[in-house]
Parts: structure tokens; sequence; C-alpha cells
């Protein structure tokens, strides 16, 4: 008879598998939901729903999209602003013909002349803005700068 050490030991059972499923995921669905789960499992032609199932998470394109907090807030406030610069252009033409109106020509041109430093200084703001704008856009969102 041969040795109890050289014999191999049978513990019965099935082989375990080399990669084994431990990973366990669970959900619910609406009736309408397990209805049209259903259908689609049944034109699929498969044996198995959980293999099912993990044939249509991995093999579809899953795409995720990342909201950018800062740069949207960035945009809002820049928005504004711009609304704010179209409102300002409109007073400027608004106050440019009241002047000619109730003033005098040579009064009239000494207020159109504070005005204009006054423009010239908010232009100089809005160049500003628009350089902070693509530089913004160039370091965080991956624009390059238009010319």
């Amino acid at each position: 008879m041969m040795s109890d050490d050289n014999k191999k030991h049978n513990k019965g059972g099935r082989k375990p598998k080399l990669n084994r499923s431990c990973h366990r995921y669970v959900f619910r669905l609406t009736d309408q939901e397990n209805v049209r789960f259903l259908s689609l499992y049944e034109t699929s032609g498969m044996n198995n729903r959980a293999k099912f199932i993990i044939s249509l998470l991995f093999q579809r394109e899953i795409r995720m999209v990342k909201v950018d907090v800062p740069a949207m807030d960035y945009h809002t406030q820049l928005t504004k602003l711009f609304g704010q610069f179209r409102a300002v252009g409109v007073n400027y033409n608004q106050i440019v013909k009241i002047l000619y109106r109730n003033f005098s020509e040579k009064k009239a041109a000494a207020y159109l002349f504070k005005l204009e430093k006054q423009t010239v200084e908010m232009a100089s703001l809005c160049r500003q803005i628009i350089e902070l704008t693509q530089e913004f856009e160039s370091k965080y969102l991956g624009k390059r700068p238009e010319k």
C-alpha cells in the first residue's frame, strides 16, 4: 500500500477559480426599469444576468463631465461685467446728446473732456480684463490666446 504522505488528499468540491469575482454591487429598479432591463436581457441571448450587466457596463463608453466651478464663477462675473460695459456705452451716448442739448458748446466740450479722461481709464481697465481672461483661459481652461 501507498503511504498517506504520497497520496494527494481530495477534499471534494470544485476546483477554485483563478480570478474569482468577489466584489458585489446591489441596485434596485422600478417596475418600468425592470421591464426594460428584462427585455434587453432577453434580446441579448445571454444566459447569465450578471455577465449581461458586466458586458453593458464595460463595453459602452462612459463619458465623465467635470464641472470647474471657479471657471464658471469667473465666466459668470465676466458676463455681468460685460453687461455693465454695454450699459455704460449706452449711457455714454445719452450723456453726449444731453450735454449738447442743454449746455453751450464750450461748456459741453469741457464736460466731454472730463468724460473722455474717464473713458480712457475704462478702456485701460477693459484691456487688463481681457489680458487676465486670456491668461486664465490659457492656464486653467487650456485654450490658446486668439490673435
